[in-house]
């Protein structure tokens, strides 16, 4: 990635305004925030163990961002030199604030991982050069989680209070906005007279992280209950079965309730980033298995979709139905979702085990080891051994210094409709789909947790007011929602039909194939006469078909090998009259 960004100029365009290098500036007004992303992910990865030649690559590149650091403390590249007088002049398309929140980001990361304040006290500086400059709008949000992040880190209140500015729209009705720009950024009226999400997917779960974030300092319950009503609209209404949000290309929007087309599904890999990283605040201020769920569905299927499998090109769409067009890329000039998903991959330490006042919660299931305490300061470490999302078998082993009373949460996935726990080989009790099961009792090193998660693959419909998946079915296991793909079958997509509904699946282990997947089987049915040969309109009776075998694969793994149709919802048959 790196490489990339040095190919296309994005790092020069900082050497350039410090005399290091003679170039002209590049890219998008947006690119810094590329750049802070990348940071930001390595920042991440020396989290988790220091890495000397990442860390010097890191350094080199903060000392050219520093280097272009005006003495105000402004920092973007774009509005330089012809461009200076426009600063904050046209803040709908700027991106200033939003480069800002992530060189914040970043910085703090930096700082966490080596506690080395060089670029933190940079984007200091660049807050600080914000904190009385009226009236301000975050065409795209993004600052106000950073500020509140800010806050978290230095305990300074301004920071807290900037981001609660930025998220009241109290003073951009000076700006004159056009209700479109209103709806489209997500920003410019108060946070909390929003009753569904409307507009760019991206700025509207940014401004949904950063007002989660705020109220979780500030305790409003103005902001809780716009949250809630949120959320509800957002997994009721307008969330795909992959937790991909934003159904329209035109703004890269959302559309109305309801309106999930697959084909033409924009689904922006940033955009099921952002639900992820909502969802997560949600959990933090909730401690509610609803939000873990929606965290895993996005992060397995509709985030994972977006980079390819040798992790050299990605999708900026993830649509659920293809013709075979070309959907990985190795750059866009819009490069913003690759060094997202590398901040989002490194940082996934970070996701799966929490503390609270009495214990321990586990969100996501997969190999670790936790080295940590509990809140009382006691050491503690969990190893966590599966070869999840293939098996449902997990086992935890909880290993405190000495003996402790404290709660172990484990989450019991909403799709598991049948679960077994049991401690040091006793079973715990009786577990609820879409809950986390506390196990209480007094822990010592050694003790073990087993999990059996029913991985039986399901099939899944969707709400009827969903036209294009009206007739039709999904079909997913455990956390993976899966496809057909061209390559895998002998008929044509288009022409396919899922038959027998009843019958069981066969599920087949293929370690080479796609990186190792399991393969699922299901009887199913092929169109007797193509149906691009058939009138586009004729009576109505029954259709003939012949059988056909429909082999599926997990959706995040779709378009790794030759060009070639997919989808995601398969039209069943229906005896007689299908049409």
């Amino acid at each position: 990635m790196l490489e990339l960004l040095e190919e296309h100029g994005i790092v020069d365009n900082f050497r350039r305004l410090s005399g290091r290098k003679q170039a002209p500036r590049r890219g998008p007004l947006y690119t810094d925030s590329d750049l802070y992303k990348w940071i930001e992910a390595a920042a991440f990865v020396l989290q988790s163990g220091d890495q000397p030649e990442l860390r010097a690559t890191v350094d080199r590149i903060i000392d050219d961002i520093l280097a272009a650091q005006e003495p105000s403390g402004y920092l973007n590249t774009y509005y330089q030199d012809d461009k200076k007088a426009l600063r904050f002049t046209e803040m709908q398309r700027s991106h200033e604030l939003y480069c800002l929140g992530h060189l914040l980001q970043a910085a703090i990361a930096y700082y966490r991982a080596t506690g080395d304040r060089k670029l933190l006290d940079g984007g200091i500086r660049y807050a600080n050069y914000l904190i009385d400059k009226r009236p301000l709008l975050t065409g795209h949000p993004e600052l106000e989680m950073a500020l509140v992040e800010l806050y978290r880190t230095t305990g300074e209140r301004k920071y807290l209070d900037l981001a609660g500015y930025l998220l009241s729209g109290v003073e951009t009705e000076r700006l004159h906005l056009k209700p479109s720009d209103v709806r489209y950024m997500f920003s410019g009226i108060p946070f909390t007279s929003r009753t569904v999400f409307e507009g760019h997917a991206v700025r509207a779960m940014y401004a949904s992280s950063g007002a989660t974030d705020y109220y979780a300092e500030t305790g409003d319950p103005a902001y809780r209950s716009t949250l809630d009503t949120l959320w509800a609209d957002l997994t009721q209404r307008k969330m795909y079965i992959t937790g991909g949000v934003g159904s329209r290309s035109s703004g890269e929007a959302f559309g109305d309730a309801y309106e999930l087309p697959n084909g033409a599904a924009y689904t922006e890999s940033c955009a099921a980033i952002g639900n992820m990283m909502w969802n997560f605040r949600m959990l933090a201020i909730s401690g509610k298995a609803q939000y873990a769920d929606v965290i895993e569905r996005a992060l397995f299927n509709g985030i994972n979709s977006g980079m390819s499998l040798n992790g050299t090109l990605y999708c900026y769409r993830n649509p659920l139905a293809s013709d075979g067009e070309k959907i990985r890329n190795e750059w866009y000039d819009t490069t913003c979702c690759p060094p997202n998903l590398e901040r989002v991959l490194a940082s996934l330490p970070g996701y799966y085990y929490a503390t609270s006042k009495d214990g321990i919660y586990v969100h996501m299931y997969g190999p670790s080891e936790l080295k940590w305490r509990l809140e009382d300061g006691t050491p503690i470490e969990v190893v966590q051994k599966t070869t999840y999302p293939w098996s449902g078998d997990v086992a935890l082993t909880v290993s405190p210094e000495k003996a402790a009373d404290f709660a172990f949460y484990v989450r019991v996935p909403a799709w598991s409709r049948r679960t077994s726990i049991t401690v040091n080989g006793k079973s715990a009790g009786a577990a609820r789909s879409g809950e986390y099961f506390p196990i209480r009792r007094t822990w010592k090193s050694g003790d073990q947790v087993e999990l059996r998660f029913d991985m039986t693959p399901q099939l899944m419909a969707a709400n009827p007011r969903i036209p294009e998946d009206f007739g039709k079915v999904a079909v997913g296991r455990g956390p993976l929602v899966y496809c057909l793909e061209h390559v895998d079958q002998k008929g044509a997509i288009p022409d396919l039909l899922f038959a027998n509904p009843g019958a069981a699946f066969q599920t087949e282990w293929r370690g080479d194939l796609l990186g190792g997947i399991d393969v699922l089987r299901h009887g199913g049915a092929e169109l007797g006469k193509p149906s691009a040969q058939q009138p586009l309109y004729e009576s109505f009776g029954a259709v003939s078909t012949k059988p056909a075998e429909l082999t599926f694969i997990p959706y995040y793994a779709w378009a790794n090998r030759e060009p070639g149709a997919m989808e995601v919802w398969v039209p069943v048959q229906v005896s007689d009259t299908r049409r």
